[in-house]
């Protein structure tokens, strides 16, 4: 009985953390205490710090993230299935870019690489099709695609969040400069 309470009170937690750093990225384990219904003591019984929390709740969102990304079609042109792979993909960064933020400011940036790693292999899938039906360039290491996709993603967030770019506008600038960055050299 203790075990299962325990379950639901860490999902809980989880779940609350995801929505208030979503919303706050500076949001304290008191406030996520109190949308999860728990005492802070509580908290701290499953997440010893605050970066442990933060750590949970973007590894948690990417988890919650996979269902939607598993059901884009990644069939077809390379191209046009990373331009809605980039589609889909952007509408989670942009929900949970204020948790990124949470995340970059207590987290190693090796850990965010990690915590991304089912995601980005999703990409090196489809960078990997690409380059072995020439549409996609062959003279850089697939990491390194993968890379550069990842870093214009959260550069996106980080342009929307510093008002210098709009929603709506992101997932193409997204798409323009991830396909020009992957397209073969001429030559």
């Amino acid at each position: 009985m203790k075990r299962a309470d325990a379950q639901r009170s860490i999902a809980a937690i989880l779940q609350a953390a995801v929505d208030a750093l979503s919303r706050d990225p500076d949001a304290s384990v008191s406030e996520i205490a109190k949308v999860a219904g728990v005492g802070r003591v509580t908290v701290y019984g499953h997440f010893p710090n605050r970066a442990d929390l933060v750590d949970a709740a973007l590894a948690h969102a990417i988890e919650q993230a996979h269902p939607g990304l598993d059901d884009v079609d990644l069939t077809g042109d390379p191209g046009a299935a990373l331009t809605r792979l980039i589609e889909s993909s952007w509408q989670l960064v942009d929900r949970s870019r204020s948790l990124l933020i949470a995340a970059q400011n207590v987290l190693p940036p090796s850990r965010i690489l990690d915590l991304h790693a089912g995601p980005a292999e999703r990409v090196r899938k489809l960078v990997e099709r690409g380059r072995d039906e020439g549409v996609f360039r062959t003279d850089l290491p697939t990491e390194w695609l993968v890379g550069v996709m990842h870093s214009v993603m959260h550069h996106a967030a980080d342009e929307l969040n510093a008002g210098r770019l709009a929603a709506d506008q992101a997932a193409t600038y997204i798409a323009a400069t991830v396909l020009a960055a992957f397209r073969p050299l001429a030559g």
